[in-house]
């Protein structure tokens, strides 16, 4: 996911676009996020149910006290009842006891709405990135998928507690409160409510301006997530150079640049609350004085007074919460835009409409005149008009040199990419027909760099088919050369392996991520330069184990050393995205061309040519 930068002097017209955009896209968040947590219909209506009873529990209490106020001093020239007193107490001990209780449940249901609803958001969010193509992955770092998936969620999490029901809360309480002091004392109720359009102002300014420094935030923590991240991958690469310093001051500098911002909209917070309180106590003030004149000239009882002064306090909370609100409204807003933005990513790689599941057959995989290119790679493509078919049984070497397109190649045949000219079929059936499911079922391909789960050997082994039998899991590892290893552990095929294999060498991670595939029992087999971190021992046993396996497959093997590919059954030999030779080892030695000269440079019979150097 990327975010497109802006241009450094925009034009007043294009700025005026830009934050009409930006102002649609929030306001579509908000609208989006808001229909999304009424489908807990049970629980958010509680939130708002329990408001109503919550909001008149608490603006009776100034009535209450004012009319204890006036009680008292009725009372204040005759012999004292406390019957009175005491009924009034017990009422207003019963209206806070029953407030608490409906705001108790009005919170507690409101962040049940929100993390019901970041579970569902969470599940969505992981579910989408596994289904992303490979292109999508090329182009983002994981460091800003981390912090989507955990900060902007958290910003649509809290979006129902802080920002929709606080929203009924202080509309209920100034509506309500309002119809009650102005119904009591017109001039006097509007100066108690005369703060409201300064804060309702002061709340919108700040609304626009803490989004943007929101979004520029976020964009401070994915870099900071992106340098943590990389430094965790490659700690033993830190190390090893010494570059501990080199690297503290990369995050150093990242870290207080997200500071620098966090302080900024803390300042921004901080003084448009500030104001707002400000006007707040002035308001207070002017109902004290015009009050206070009330009461000298008999127009109003203190207990009145006593009233709209409480009202006041109790409103004082809600106001100084207004600027979290309005943060939690700005927030919410850019979160759920880049959120929303991940979630509709259209998916490149995805199933057809009609598609069907592969039927294997014959096996047969044939490649028809396919090209590639990479998105924002030039004219110039990847693979173009590579044409071969491999049929059950067979065996496809493919050797060239870096950069010759081989990976690339292989990484079309399960469609981790889609080919852009030709196409790939499997008993005739087209691959991008077929449903993902049964092509990359069909199709499994061994990497060079296995990348290997913090569990045991043996569920690292059976990742495919979870539930084999144990019998299977020791054929497999016994087939890839790695049984009598693990029988040397301790623990055995229950020994847990580190964090991405690091307790294993790199021989060992290949021949376990070898085992792992050959569970799948796929109709084409890869084997992406696998092989490369393994002695020629070992991987010469092996070789002799796959050869019943290769039987009933096809078996294509990339590989830079030619004793992996010599009893290939053909060999293709490419550079710069074609296939520029192919026959078999023999006839390929025959033909004194770019394997001849490789050959001899490798079994060192005779000095490369300047041909075999390119």
């Amino acid at each position: 996911m990327t975010v497109t930068p802006r241009p450094v002097a925009p034009t007043e017209r294009a700025f005026r676009r830009t934050a009409s955009i930006e102002t649609r896209q929030g306001v579509g968040a908000i609208a989006r996020i808001t229909r999304m947590c009424f489908r807990y219909r049970w629980r958010a209506g509680l939130a708002f149910a329990a408001t109503v009873p919550a909001v008149l529990m608490q603006l009776s209490i100034p009535v209450i006290l004012g009319r204890a106020v006036d009680t008292t001093l009725e009372m204040a020239g005759d012999s004292p009842d406390a019957r009175a007193l005491v009924f009034i107490a017990l009422t207003l001990l019963a209206a806070s006891v029953l407030r608490g209780l409906f705001t108790l449940v009005q919170n507690y249901s409101a962040e049940s709405v929100g993390h019901a609803l970041a579970q569902d958001m969470r599940k969505a969010i992981y579910e989408k990135i596994l289904r992303l193509p490979f292109s999508f992955h090329d182009r983002t770092h994981s460091g800003d998928l981390i912090t989507v998936g955990m900060l902007d969620l958290e910003g649509v999490r809290m979006y129902f507690s802080t920002a929709l029901v606080r929203t009924l809360l202080l509309t209920l309480l100034i509506a309500i409160g309002a119809w009650m002091l102005l119904s009591t004392n017109l001039v006097l109720g509007l100066l108690a409510l005369s703060f409201v359009p300064f804060a309702a102002w002061r709340s919108s300014v700040m609304r626009l301006a803490l989004r943007r420094t929101w979004l520029m935030l976020q964009e401070k923590l994915g870099v900071l997530s992106q340098v943590m991240e990389e430094n965790l991958a490659g700690i033993r690469v830190v190390r090893a150079f010494a570059a501990r310093d080199h690297e503290m001051a990369k995050f150093d500098r990242a870290s207080k640049d997200a500071l620098e911002l966090s302080h900024r909209r803390i300042d921004l917070r901080v003084r448009n609350t500030s104001a707002m309180t400000l006007a707040f106590f002035v308001a207070m003030g002017l109902v004290l004085l015009y009050g206070g004149q009330q009461v000298a000239a008999g127009e109003i009882t203190v207990g009145t007074l006593a009233t709209f002064l409480t009202f006041m306090t109790i409103l004082q909370m809600p106001v100084r919460q207004l600027g979290l609100m309005v943060n939690a409204y700005a927030r919410a807003s850019t979160c759920g835009t880049r959120l929303f933005q991940l979630l509709d990513m259209p998916n490149e790689i995805d199933d057809a409409p009609d598609a069907r599941d592969l039927e294997i057959t014959d096996g047969t995989l044939r490649l028809e005149n396919v090209g590639f290119a990479y998105r924002g790679g030039g004219d110039r493509p990847a693979v173009s008009g590579i044409s071969f078919e491999a049929k059950r049984g067979e065996t496809v070497g493919i050797l060239g040199a870096p950069g010759a397109g081989k990976t690339t190649l292989m990484h079309l045949l399960p469609r981790f990419y889609d080919v852009t000219e030709g196409a790939i079929t499997i008993d005739g059936q087209d691959i991008r027909d077929a449903t993902l499911a049964s092509v990359r079922q069909a199709v499994a391909i061994v990497q060079q760099d296995g990348f290997l789960f913090t569990t045991t050997i043996e569920n690292n082994i059976a990742y495919a088919a979870p539930f084999t039998e144990d019998q299977r899991i020791r054929g497999v590892a016994d087939s890839a050369q790695l049984h009598d290893y693990v029988l040397g552990l301790p623990q055995q095929y229950r020994t847990v392996v580190g964090e991405r294999g690091v307790s294993l060498s790199g021989g060992q991670r290949q021949r376990l991520s070898i085992a792992r595939t050959l569970m799948m029992e796929p109709a084409v087999l890869i084997l992406d330069d696998s092989t490369a971190a393994i002695d020629a021992g070992t991987e010469s046993r092996m070789r002799e184990a796959l050869k019943t396996y290769a039987k009933d497959r096809v078996t294509l093997i990339v590989a830079h050393r030619l004793a992996s590919l010599k009893h290939a059954d053909r060999i293709l030999f490419m550079d710069n995205g074609r296939i520029v030779e192919q026959g078999t080892h023999a006839e390929l030695l025959a033909l004194g061309g770019r394997y001849k000269a490789l050959h001899d440079l490798q079994m060192n019979d005779a000095p490369p040519p300047a041909e075999a150097a390119r």
